[in-house]
């Protein structure tokens, strides 16, 4: 047993808005403006339960019936709301769309990377916005996703017999409108392996906030750099995530057992000195 308690955080992204009924035993709804904090209110309600025996608070990211967009999703207020709460990691959900001709429709990703192409989003808590997070800090971003909780993931799928690819660079445009195609196109330039909305800035916060953060992706399209393939709308996307959402639901869940069974400490120790050591106004 560690010195540290562990709770799991979960996103959920797109398609996976009742994730809490299908997952968590004993759930019990916290009102948004229960857990109001220095960055405002969670995009909605945040559902306390257990998985496996293991405590886990579980977060609509674009709340009730998906009403809010990629760019005014309150990311400060969501990750900070589910740390007040005594989340210790958080494994997210995301809908992407696939920028290589080896990853298709329906396919599992654990991602260690991005490129942040996001505008209008307040992408750090050290901003003098609240007192728990004072100064300026610098917080390196390789590894972007921690790679021990993503691992976790990784074993679920295994354990589960899915196909995962293990390892891929997410693309985060500001949305709400997809890519043209020279977009799309440039971004496999770049070394896109996915792109989607939201990962920038939850991820980076995530780490700023001490939070042990691993996403698993799914790939819903071709976004609209393959002229073999039709290019990405809505209705598509939802439906190739409804036909697999129990695969994800599956892999957070077996994910979060693995997690329970796992030492944390030293883990979470490290994040807290990689971010006393990137505060540099703190010293000062």
């Amino acid at each position: 047993m560690g010195k540290y308690q562990i709770k799991i955080g979960i996103i959920a992204g797109s398609g996976l808005e009742d994730l809490a009924k299908h997952l968590l035993v004993d759930s019990t709804p916290i009102e948004k403006e229960q857990v109001q904090n220095d960055f405002g209110v969670p995009s909605g309600t945040i559902h306390l339960g257990s998985i496996s025996g293991i405590p886990v608070a579980l977060l609509s990211r674009h709340g009730p019936g998906h009403r809010v967009n990629p760019t005014n999703v309150n990311y400060r207020a969501n990750l900070e709301a589910l740390k007040s709460l005594g989340c210790t990691h958080i494994l997210a959900s995301t809908a992407c769309g696939s920028l290589s001709e080896s990853i298709g429709r329906g396919q599992l990703v654990i991602p260690d990377s991005f490129i942040d192409r996001t505008n209008s989003r307040k992408g750090t808590f050290f901003d003098g916005t609240s007192s728990k997070y004072p100064g300026v800090c610098h917080v390196p971003m390789e590894p972007a996703f921690h790679p021990a909780t993503a691992e976790a993931l990784a074993r679920a799928t295994k354990d589960l017999g899915l196909n995962v690819k293990r390892g891929g660079t997410i693309v985060a445009i500001e949305g709400p409108r997809f890519s043209s195609k020279a977009e799309s196109k440039a971004w496999r330039l770049w070394g896109g392996d996915l792109i989607n909305m939201t990962t920038c800035p939850e991820v980076c916060l995530a780490k700023e906030a001490g939070l042990l953060y691993a996403a698993i992706a799914m790939a819903t399209d071709y976004d609209c750099w393959s002229e073999s393939e039709e290019h990405v709308c809505v209705a598509d996307v939802m439906e190739v995530f409804k036909k697999n959402v129990v695969k994800v639901t599956e892999v957070i869940a077996q994910a979060v057992e693995i997690i329970g069974n796992m030492e944390w400490d030293q883990h979470i120790d490290d994040l807290k000195d990689l971010i006393k050591s990137g505060n540099v106004s703190a010293k000062d």
